[in-house]
């Protein structure tokens, strides 16, 4: 059946406070990584995709921040982000397959950057899955990976030798 935007919107309004409680803002998600800086100033990308626990029937989405760009997958999103601006470039918003209908024109939900997502993803994922030109070349994201786990290591360090220096006091 097919209903009419006006007719809906009373019905939609609904739908999103009732939804609320489960949508999660993609905005402060983003903003989040950002805020952390996990490269320092260099543009990362961040991959949202979800997984199943161990129970088998819950999912989760997780937020990875990267210095490389993904391999396209349904049930994920791309974007790119700059730290000390409030730019995101969206690359891909890809649902899971048993909901790629809901997006198309016409529909309540309709999207127009999820429906061009799934033609892209079914159609030219290669242009999904290539490099960019504003990409960094391996041998900085190798030394930005590098400083990263050097920093980690120090860290470790300086808490076991705090934990070690706290349990010979109390003894």
């Amino acid at each position: 059946m097919k209903v009419d935007i006006l007719d809906a919107y009373d019905r939609y309004k609904v739908l999103v406070k009732q939804d609320t409680a489960q949508n999660i803002d993609i905005a402060k998600c983003c903003q989040n990584l950002i805020d952390q800086r996990p490269f320092g100033d260099h543009s990362f990308y961040i991959f949202a995709h979800t997984r199943t626990d161990d129970d088998g029937v819950t999912k989760r989405l997780i937020w990875q921040p990267r210095l490389t760009k993904p391999k396209a997958e349904s049930n994920s999103m791309l974007f790119r982000v700059y730290p000390g601006s409030d730019e995101i470039k969206i690359y891909w918003m890809i649902p899971a397959r048993e909901l790629w209908g809901q997006f198309n024109k016409g529909n309540l939900t309709q999207s127009q950057i999820v429906v061009e997502s799934i033609y892209d993803y079914q159609h030219h994922r290669q242009k999904l899955d290539k490099k960019e030109e504003e990409d960094l070349d391996d041998a900085t994201i190798d030394q930005i990976y590098r400083e990263i786990s050097i920093e980690g290591r120090r860290k470790k360090h300086e808490a076991k030798q705090a934990t070690s220096v706290a349990s010979s006091v109390l003894i």
